[in-house]
């Protein structure tokens, strides 16, 4: 665990000494929100939401975790490509622990960009409470290690940073598109609500909808978007520890 948190330690300060990485991730889903949200409400109509500011506004914090997780998953290839990595791999310390403190610094990284935006809610009809705010935080802490588990499952097995944007744009993006965001999955066509039930991030942008705005939708969408999380994560630490360098 001392390497597990030194690994996390080390993301922390990195991330906050590139104050360039928190615009980066923050600002362009914040434009994406109010220049399409403002441009759409006009035309949207859903149940539980007074406008489409108001319904992209999940899916915003979501992408904003997303963009988060991907900009410190990263640091993987750049550490390998600069030595860090290599000299960390011939260490004592067992490779579940290296895999983990990256997890952890990257997905508290992508947590705490995904709670600044919060704190805009109530401008869009968010009513918090205690359980409200508890539930959150739980979905947005599950968003977060889980996207950041997934990207670091990626970048284990890239040496190059145009690689890993290729297959974020492939793989993350369409994820993201089909998870709700952008349009609700009750008024989808029957083979693309197939695609959206089968995405885990589904549950989590529909969690994070019911804390912040209620309406029932997510009675148990919470507890199958944490029971992803820690899936994905144990996923991530035991293929990442295999003996072999990828």
């Amino acid at each position: 665990m001392v390497t597990a948190l030194t690994l996390c330690s080390r993301e922390l300060s990195r991330f906050f000494r590139q104050r360039s990485r928190v615009a980066g991730a923050i600002l362009p889903p914040l434009l994406f929100w109010f220049l399409i949200g403002s441009g759409l409400s006009g035309s949207f109509r859903h149940e539980g939401s007074s406008s489409y500011l108001q319904y992209f506004f999940p899916g915003t914090v979501v992408m904003i975790v997303l963009f988060a997780a991907i900009f410190s998953t990263i640091s993987i290839i750049e550490d390998r490509r600069e030595g860090f990595l290599q000299v960390v791999l011939v260490s004592p310390a067992p490779r579940w622990s290296i895999a983990l403190g990256k997890i952890a610094g990257g997905a508290s990284i992508a947590f705490l960009h995904g709670a600044f935006f919060l704190l805009l809610s109530p401008w869009v009809g968010a009513s918090w409470s205690i359980h409200g705010a508890l539930f959150g935080a739980a979905s947005l802490a599950g968003i977060s290690v889980g996207l950041t588990a997934l990207g670091f499952l990626i970048a284990w097995k890239m040496d190059s940073t145009q690689a890993f944007h290729a297959v974020m744009n492939l793989f993350l993006m369409p994820m993201w598109f089909l998870s709700g965001s952008l349009f609700p999955l009750e008024t989808s066509p029957g083979w693309l609500r197939a695609v959206m039930t089968a995405n885990p991030l589904t549950y989590g942008v529909a969690a994070l909808r019911e804390a912040l705005f209620g309406g029932g939708q997510a009675g148990g969408s919470l507890w199958v978007c944490l029971a992803f999380a820690v899936l994905l994560s144990l996923l991530a630490v035991v293929l990442s520890s295999k003996p072999e360098r990828p």
